[in-house]
């Protein structure tokens, strides 16, 4: 989907209210504790090691840093990842 599609239907969401993830297929990050980061709608690993992983936004790259990372699933919707998460970063 080209760029300026994306951010209109993001924009188109947030005009009518609605999660900008059911619209426009932006990923969305769920962080639980430190131990566990899920991801939908993500566009591929870029990067894999046990200290860092960096994932594929679409517009943007998701850097997950930390100890130990590991990716224990992951499907052309979603993935997941387990270790000693210590820093989310979007780039």
């Amino acid at each position: 989907m080209p760029h300026g599609t994306q951010r209109l239907l993001e924009k188109t969401a947030q005009l009518l209210d609605l999660p900008a993830d059911a619209v426009a297929g932006v990923p969305k990050l769920e962080l639980l504790g430190r131990r566990e980061l899920r991801m939908e709608h993500h566009k591929g690993i870029l990067a894999y090691g046990e200290q860092e992983i960096h994932i594929s936004g679409g517009s943007y790259v998701v850097k997950v840093s930390g100890e130990h990372l590991e990716l224990r699933a992951m499907t052309g919707f979603d993935l997941l990842i387990t270790g000693e998460i210590s820093c989310v970063e979007l780039a």
